[in-house]
């Protein structure tokens, strides 16, 4: 099934990551394909939005907020939503029906938010590349270039 929308949540510093996740699918797939929200904020509105044809994408790291982004993420698979988990190779939960996870390296710190931010880059070159658009050439992206 083609999925046209997505949450992207980080908890902490991984936070900003997930907000970088919805910006290349629009400017690839040319699609409104999501937005990015703390993990701890789904309490509110976006729990709503939690169904089988809105995945969330979750960024979690190994560290001290890792048990609490659990909770949360077992929550949008108890009201039918489809996880995509970005996780360190500690995390030691399986994959199973509505839950993927994405095997990352062992967490480093500091550099975990690069190592994180790199398959969303991927994630979006695949879905470009599954919708057809042309992944090298984006339509609309103007390069911004300072000149003094």
């Amino acid at each position: 099934m083609r999925k046209e929308n997505a949450l992207f949540l980080g908890r902490g510093t991984h936070f900003p990551v997930a907000l970088e996740g919805p910006l290349p699918p629009k400017e690839i797939c040319h699609v409104h394909h999501g937005d990015a929200y703390p993990a701890v904020e789904l309490k509110q509105g976006p729990r709503a939005l939690f169904s089988a044809q809105m995945p969330v994408v979750a960024i979690a790291p190994s560290d001290a907020l890792l048990e609490n982004l659990k909770g949360i993420l077992h929550e949008v698979r108890t009201r039918g939503g489809e996880l995509f988990v970005f996780a360190d190779s500690d995390w030691h939960i399986e994959s199973g029906e509505g839950l993927h996870l994405i095997g990352m390296p062992e967490h480093y710190r500091v550099l975990s938010r690069l190592l994180h931010f790199m398959p969303l880059q991927l994630l979006a070159y695949h879905i470009g590349c599954a919708r057809g658009t042309d992944v090298d050439r984006p339509r609309n992206l103007a390069k911004s270039v300072t000149v003094e």
